[in-house]
């Protein structure tokens, strides 16, 4: 079925086949100790390298940034070889990949930062809200977390520092660009949702405030690896992780003004996707066109249909599929020939080994 997801894509330098994008899931399969990407995240990535682009599960930036037993960072020279796998074995497929630069603020315990406590935009605990640790099982420990303590100037010039290097770091891996995991509930998020921030100074109060930091770290980051190697990822209607704006219409839509004046190479909107979650707004998607001029990519709940109908209207220019990713590593050879779509194991989804990431067949007719 030659349809619009199949029309190659320009994206900074890179030529994409397809309009098909692998969305940044975490996984939680980094060696230990260190957090290190290993040779079987390679083989998984490289299984799914028909993706017109992947972006790879969120990796921390530091120590502090980590919100999950785990998970891979991109801080120490042994993380930035182990990515280095991944990348070449996703390049040797002729695919394209970023990484995704991940900071979880206060969306993480203790245990996952060496005993310290976390940090945030404000010392405003996320309610309901829990994270897993290493307790000494391959299953995951799940545990609330703890109150952060407000950020200082200084902590905020610090985490634009390890963004920054972070995103030097990635180019070091072989990543072909960057993504800014500025949505689901994580640090950046902390910063521009109303409801999260109670800061008196100037990043606090007004949206301008609140987006200041968002602004200063794509500052950073495109100042370091360039403007066509850096995306950023906005959930503008979730509440994932406690996080909620009170005005996202106003806010999301100067998010997307402001990432068009720096410059950004995509936009990455992640929809709420639970079951009976709200469609997005169509008013909102046709403001959010108006305000960004570069590459948009929807993600949440896309079938083959309904994402022809996103690119066709013009309001996107590239899509996510999530979960179908998991289970189904040649998925954009099944979405072009109508061919059925395996169901992945939630058993298996965090922590573990192969099982549930890279013995999922590709179809056999």
């Amino acid at each position: 079925m030659a349809n619009a997801l199949f029309q190659p894509m320009q994206l900074g330098n890179l030529t994409l086949k397809n309009r098909i994008v692998m969305p940044p899931m975490t996984r939680s399969r980094a060696t230990q100790p260190g957090n290190i990407a290993n040779d079987m995240m390679a083989q998984y990535y490289a299984q799914r390298a028909t993706a017109g682009l992947i972006i790879a599960e969120g990796t921390q930036i530091s120590e502090m940034g980590q919100g999950y037993a785990w998970t891979p960072g991109i801080y120490s020279q042994e993380q930035i070889a182990g990515w280095k796998k991944v990348t070449d074995a996703v390049h040797a497929k002729g695919g394209s990949i970023f990484a995704q630069l991940w900071h979880v603020g206060r969306v993480t315990h203790p245990d996952n930062i060496g005993g310290q406590q976390p940090i945030s935009s404000s010392a405003l605990k996320a309610e309901n809200v829990k994270v897993f640790i290493d307790n000494g099982t391959d299953a995951p420990g799940f545990v609330d977390v703890v109150e952060p303590r407000e950020m200082t100037k200084q902590d905020i010039a610090d985490v634009v520092a390890e963004y920054r290097q972070a995103a030097l770091n990635a180019v070091e891996a072989g990543f072909d660009g960057i993504e800014l995991h500025a949505a689901n509930g994580y640090l950046i998020n902390q910063f521009i949702d109303s409801e999260a921030n109670n800061r008196t100074d100037e990043y606090g109060g007004s949206i301008e405030n609140r987006l200041r930091f968002l602004g200063e770290v794509v500052e950073a980051m495109t100042d370091a690896i360039g403007h066509d190697r850096v995306g950023v990822r906005l959930a503008p209607f979730t509440s994932l992780n406690g996080t909620v704006d009170k005005t996202p219409t106003e806010t999301y839509t100067a998010a997307a003004v402001l990432l068009n004046k720096l410059n950004v190479v995509y936009m990455h909107i992640a929809e709420v996707d639970w079951d009976d979650a709200p469609e997005t707004p169509a008013e909102f998607k046709e403001a959010i066109r108006d305000a960004f001029k570069g590459p948009i990519i929807y993600a949440g709940r896309y079938n083959t249909e309904k994402a022809d109908q996103a690119l066709l209207s013009g309001l996107a220019n590239m899509i996510s599929f999530g979960r179908p990713f998991v289970a189904n590593p040649d998925l954009p050879t099944r979405i072009k020939h109508g061919y059925p779509l395996a169901q992945h194991d939630p058993n298996t989804l965090f922590g573990g080994a192969e099982q549930g990431l890279t013995d999922y067949p590709e179809y056999q007719a």
